[in-house]
């Protein structure tokens, strides 16, 4: 396996410590950090347990792809609530039992809200990888993490954006006794200069601005489609204010006709509609196989329009421009950006990033947007959503 030198780099020194924070740009490759990582420690005499913890239980189903790729012969486990054809329990007891088994090397896959349950379980964990580690910090998940870096033998949070606490009161990744320091960091434009990913490029698209109560699914309709129009882009993501919002683009006007005359198909997710594609509603499974073929598919034109489930971690290499219809906070707007800049063909050289201006809101996410871009980007410093109270 051919690593990159800062991949290399992150490798080494997750070999010189038992805990810390890495942090590598989304498409920088840390996921295959973790997955060297556990080949090394998986070589060892006597059995291992690794933990792989991510945000959302469709990156925990990619996250399991991956590592397959290159673990063939361990005993994997999820331990979250959506569906998988791997062995899946939330139930401690269950749990328990599996891992008594005498499986040498054994794989589990859970996500933060899932976790608790694996820490009421009482297994062993030899070292667990926290993925997108920035979410460890919320109140329902900071207990269980705490309890991991404790136990656990080795203990490694990734993100690209990290949560930090000014306050005594509140969870950070400053907090060095549970998160460690940060051992690795490889900023922005290093990659991006070395040709690893893509420099993001913002276009703000004004229209006359309007007011709340004249915000209709017809003009974010028109919004979108013109996008598609003046940039002919092919792979595109939308980021939606709600899930109401997205209901009503789809069934009060005639979105999904004008992309179908365009060319484009359509998926959309959201914790309240569940997986759609091409109005076939699917599960989580074939949601993520189908955006990741699509995704490969040089000649495929598709729209996929979500509120959140995507802003994290999910691979698809060929995104190429990601439109925002709502304002975010630092860290999510960092890893939506984050998720057009993966390089993939040779014709795509930067990753767009459309804002359509025509309310308040539209106005405030351009100057966040910028200034993420202009800081990360620009002057290669890692941007803290930091706690303050």
């Amino acid at each position: 396996m051919q690593l990159r030198p800062h991949q290399q780099d992150a490798l080494d020194a997750l070999a010189q410590h038992l805990k810390g924070q890495v942090t590598i740009p989304t498409g920088g490759g840390k996921t295959l950090v973790g997955i060297c990582d556990a080949m090394r420690e998986f070589q060892s005499e006597t059995p291992k347990t690794i933990v792989v913890c991510c945000p959302r239980i469709l990156l925990a189903e990619q996250l399991s792809a991956e590592f397959l790729e290159f673990h063939t012969d361990v005993a994997v486990m999820h331990v979250h609530s959506g569906e998988t054809h791997h062995f899946s329990s939330t139930r401690p007891a269950i749990i328990h039992n599996w891992s008594k088994q005498a499986y040498r090397k054994q794989l589990i896959f859970t996500t933060y809200h899932s976790l608790p349950r694996l820490q009421e379980a009482d297994i062993n964990v030899d070292c667990i990888y926290f993925d997108e580690a920035h979410n460890s910090v919320q109140r329902n998940f900071f207990p269980a993490t705490e309890h991991f870096s404790a136990v656990a033998d080795r203990c490694y949070f990734f993100t690209a954006t990290r949560r930090t606490s000014a306050t005594i009161s509140k969870p950070g990744m400053n907090d060095s006794e549970v998160y460690g320091d940060v051992i690795y960091r490889v900023p922005a434009p290093k990659l991006v200069n070395e040709g690893y990913i893509l420099p993001p490029v913002i276009k703000a698209k004004k229209f006359e601005v309007l007011k709340a109560n004249e915000i209709s699914a017809d003009r974010d309709c028109n919004n979108i489609i013109e996008t598609l129009q003046e940039n002919s882009t092919s792979k595109v993501l939308v980021c939606v204010k709600s899930a109401k919002q997205l209901i009503n683009l789809m069934s009060q006007t005639d979105f999904a006709t004008q992309l179908n005359d365009m060319g484009y198909s359509y998926l959309y997710i959201t914790s309240k509609t569940g997986a759609v594609i091409d109005g076939q509603k699917v599960n989580r499974e074939v949601f993520f196989d189908t955006l990741n073929a699509w995704g490969k598919d040089s000649s495929k034109k598709f729209v996929c329009l979500h509120r959140s489930i995507l802003s994290e971690g999910i691979n698809v290499s060929e995104l190429e421009t990601v439109v925002f219809l709502r304002n975010m906070d630092v860290i999510e707007m960092t890893q939506t950006i984050g998720r057009v800049l993966r390089k993939g063909s040779d014709c795509k050289t930067f990753g767009l990033c459309v804002v359509p201006i025509y309310s308040q809101v539209g106005i405030s996410t351009e100057k966040r947007l910028q200034n993420v871009v202009d800081t990360v980007f620009g002057r290669g410093e890692m941007l803290d959503s930091v706690v303050k109270r």
